[in-house]
């Protein structure tokens, strides 16, 4: 297996076995996922409207992680939440509020300063004001994403970062792919997915050893 999909399944392997277990959570990352998809194709239409779109699918996918996700020490990996944070290559959770503040200063920033020192013209009512955090939301998602892959890069390899931001793009669509049954195990009262324990996507376990300790 190439160090790529090596690297890249181990990342997705790790992202599901330690931050998605809660049925619930698998859940809205599937909701999430349907309408990063919807903004996967306004990006080409109306990137404002896709800023706004992106990041409702950004807070419901939050929302799983926050509320629904079980915290503490992980017993079906044998791992606690601080090596859990550790390891996390992308966002972990002081690297999400740090985002998720800069997030809600925007529509603030806009009402003390509505032009952004000439880079929109003056807003001729509401509609203007939205999308104009429309826009500096999606600037703020893709300058996030960015940030974090030229950090990887810089802190371990450009291999690493570049493969994330790749994982990261790619996530709707895996996510789908994963998720879609999780819904109905929902209705069936499953709360927590019970395949992670046995789950195993690396090549081998050498293949997961390398690769983790890369993150």
């Amino acid at each position: 297996m190439s160090r790529f999909n090596r690297t890249l399944q181990t990342q997705r392997f790790d992202d599901y076995r330690y931050y998605h277990q809660s049925r619930i959570n698998q859940t809205l990352h599937l909701i999430s996922a349907l309408i990063f998809l919807v903004c996967y194709v306004l990006l080409f239409k109306d990137p404002a409207v896709a800023g706004l779109v992106g990041w409702l699918a950004m807070l419901t996918r939050q929302t799983g992680h926050i509320f629904f996700e079980p915290n503490g020490y992980d017993k079906v990996n044998g791992v606690s939440n601080e090596y859990k944070e550790a390891i996390k290559v992308g966002y972990n959770q002081t690297r999400k509020i740090v985002l998720l503040l800069v997030w809600g200063l925007v529509p603030v920033m806009l009402f003390l300063f509505p032009t952004v020192f000439g880079l929109f013209a003056a807003p001729a009512g509401r509609l203007d004001f939205v999308r104009h955090v429309g826009l500096l939301w999606l600037a703020v998602g893709i300058g996030g994403g960015l940030f974090r892959v030229i950090q990887l890069a810089l802190t371990q390899d450009v291999a690493t970062g570049l493969i994330w931001g790749f994982k990261v793009l790619t996530d709707p669509f895996h996510n789908i792919a994963l998720y879609w049954t999780s819904p109905l195990a929902l209705l069936r009262g499953e709360w927590i997915d019970p395949t992670i324990a046995g789950a195993n996507w690396a090549a081998d376990d050498a293949d997961t050893e390398e690769a983790t300790h890369l993150s």
